[in-house]
């Protein structure tokens, strides 16, 4: 099975540590949370942002008049694996590279654009250029007309668990022959509407929670390629999903899908030397801990460094595992464990394998 096995070569992040991969892996390494100045609408939420981010400075004027900061930060995190000189080239002959976005759009966007249907002189005078922004899948289109790519594009919505249905998506297409270099990750954006929407679906209670936003995206590359051979940075061993009607089910359902993954992977618990859990604490880790017993692996923590990221949360704690395998040796060859919970009822699980350093 391994040689059905997609392989990860390069990775962007854009994230609250700052603009770029260095700036991620400092803030990952520090270990200090990122800073959250700004607070949202509701008294308890605020939001761990993106530095100094303004699409016109980071993109150009040209195009980003109506664009959105999730799209804004998608175009960015994917140019910053498409653009770069020393980027890894496609295959004279071979498929167009590709996109699978995890992500649900702005929230942002719709909201704004419903308001002003209703508090204009009339319901149609609205900006048709603002439209685009409402649709899910705005982002990855425009990643697609900024860059390029002309492979196949596609939109995977599901909660935190979107960056591994996006990573499973990329890799069905990859396995089917229908696409050759995929990037795949997710985005997500702070807004106000977003810290509303979160305050008042919890009922109004605060729960300590502090959003996040950013753009975290791995360039894909088949197994058996050349890039894949030359630049691999980790092997997608297994992925395994799962639903929830309630929270007291979710210990349980990831637990099945962990042993589901594991046995596709042929590994026992004993084989995972590190983990990426959604969550340091709560029901992600009540299956761990069934899981591993009192020999917990070595646990990397995203949310409590960069805030609820959402739709791409688990693309930032596949990004937190290439990042400790980069500073860590020990972890080359062995498993690594990313879960994914959306409190929607989505929930999910990967297994990667680190490549030893080049």
């Amino acid at each position: 099975m391994t040689g059905t096995r997609p392989v990860i070569t390069a990775w962007s992040a854009i994230s609250p540590f700052g603009f770029g991969a260095d700036a991620f892996r400092d803030g990952l390494r520090g270990g200090a949370p990122a800073a959250a100045p700004s607070s949202g609408p509701a008294p308890d939420t605020c939001g761990r942002r993106v530095p100094g981010f303004d699409a016109r400075t980071v993109l150009g004027k040209k195009g980003t008049r109506s664009m959105d900061r999730v799209t804004a930060l998608a175009v960015a995190g994917v140019g910053e694996l498409v653009d770069p000189p020393d980027a890894v080239g496609t295959p004279a002959g071979g498929p167009a590279p590709g996109l699978v976005l995890g992500t649900t759009g702005s929230v942002q966007s719709t909201m704004d654009f419903t308001r002003s249907s209703l508090d204009g002189d009339r319901p149609f005078y609205v900006d048709p250029a603002r439209f685009p922004n409402t649709v899910m899948n705005c982002a990855a289109g425009q990643c697609a007309i900024w860059h390029g790519l002309k492979g196949p594009n596609a939109t995977i919505a599901g909660g935190r668990a979107a960056g591994l249905l996006a990573l499973n998506y990329a890799r069905r297409l990859q396995a089917g022959g229908r696409a050759g270099t995929l990037f795949c990750g997710g985005a997500e954006e702070y807004s106000d509407a977003r810290a509303r929407l979160h305050h008042h679906g919890r009922g109004g209670a605060p729960d300590g929670t502090v959003l996040g936003e950013g753009a975290a995206i791995l360039r894909l590359e088949p197994a058996g390629s050349a890039a894949a051979e030359r630049h691999g940075l980790a092997e997608v061993v297994a992925l395994e999903f799962g639903v929830h009607e309630d929270v007291g089910e979710i210990p349980a359902t990831l637990l099945r899908c962990v042993r589901r993954a594991l046995e596709r992977a042929g590994a026992r618990p004993a084989d995972v030397a590190l983990v990426a859990p959604g969550a340091l604490d709560g029901p992600e880790q009540a299956s761990l801990s069934e899981l591993f017993g009192a020999r917990l692996p070595a646990e990397v923590d995203c949310a409590g460094l960069i805030g609820d990221q959402a739709a791409a949360a688990a693309a930032f704690q596949v990004l937190a595992v290439l990042v400790r395998a980069e500073e860590d040796p020990l972890l080359a060859g062995r498993l690594a464990l990313v879960t994914a919970v959306d409190h929607d009822g989505t929930l999910g699980c990967a297994l990667l394998r680190p490549h030893p350093a080049r």
